[in-house]
């Protein structure tokens, strides 16, 4: 390895994605210690446009082509995504090359103590996500999801002022930021019978060049059931041919030496789920039974 070349990363500008890319760090220098990195902030698409659902200009894909056009022009070396904000399909020349091992993956209400939204006549309930909309009214009899864009600590605010009763969140981002715990806060998190997460909810995934000489060291710090995990989460996605806006729930979960998958589709109204477990062997197989049973409902 060169010690005198920097590795330039990528990374979105909010506080969230610049701790999940020193993690990244943190982890490559773990295993170099001698390897220079250097943070090159991209303000994607998604960052300037606060004010739409993402739906209404172009998905995922929003916070990711800022990435790849750097990428490609090698201005950057690396990027780190949260894996539930990639799109399927990469540029031609990039690949997920690293994950982080996985933080909790599960979605998480918050609400300002005391309220307690079961006890309200209406509330009003912060989300983008149409997946999450649709979990949390089978959940809750009372409540209007309303939309609500911004980094973490801005969809904090917005609760704090009283434009929503509750926000809903995903609990690896609250936990990466070291708000967990904070005592203003009534926390609710949702167990994956209540709410199927997103595919890749929770990882920190790293993209990078097909060719890129930094490809052994990233396979080498990369977390192998995470990877695992988001694996079978985007196969599940791939064979739901999933666009942007779909709100399509997988997850799965590798525990010795077997794992359990979890798949939430929305069709008409009407939520879908299947669930399943396996020798890891027989993950792919696994898929595409729980897939097909899906559609054969629709």
């Amino acid at each position: 390895m060169d010690y005198n070349y920097i590795v330039k990363i990528g990374t979105r500008g909010s506080r969230l994605a610049l701790v999940q890319t020193d993690l990244v760090i943190d982890a490559i220098h773990k295993h170099d210690p001698q390897l220079q990195c250097e943070t090159i902030v991209i303000n994607t698409l998604g960052d300037k446009i606060l004010d739409k659902p993402l739906i209404e200009f172009g998905g995922k894909g929003v916070f990711i082509s800022e990435f790849e056009e750097a990428l490609m022009s090698r201005e950057i070396d690396l990027a780190v995504h949260s894996a539930k904000d990639m799109p399927m399909e990469l540029c031609e020349g990039l690949e997920i090359a690293c994950v982080l091992k996985r933080e909790d993956p599960r979605d998480v209400l918050i609400t300002m103590k005391p309220v307690k939204i079961q006890e309200l006549e209406s509330a009003i309930i912060g989300t983008s996500s149409l997946r999450r909309q649709l979990q949390i009214e089978q959940l809750y009899g009372n409540i209007k999801c309303t939309l609500l864009r911004g980094n973490v600590n801005t969809r904090l605010k917005k609760l704090a002022d009283g434009i929503y009763d509750g926000i809903i969140l995903a609990a690896a981002g609250i936990k990466r930021l070291g708000l967990d715990n904070e005592p203003e806060y009534n926390y609710r998190y949702f167990d994956f019978d209540e709410m199927i997460p997103a595919g890749g909810q929770g990882i920190v995934a790293v993209e990078a060049r097909v060719d890129s000489e930094l490809g052994q060291m990233l396979q080498n710090i990369s977390d192998q059931v995470s990877g695992m995990e988001l694996e079978i989460e985007r196969k599940v996605l791939h064979l739901f041919e999933a666009g942007c806006h779909e709100p399509i729930g997988v997850f799965s979960e590798v525990k010795q030496g077997e794992i359990k998958l979890r798949i939430m589709k929305e069709v008409n109204g009407k939520i879908l789920k299947q669930t399943g477990k396996v020798d890891i062997e027989n993950r792919l197989e696994l898929v595409e039974r729980l897939v097909k049973n899906v559609l054969e409902e629709i």
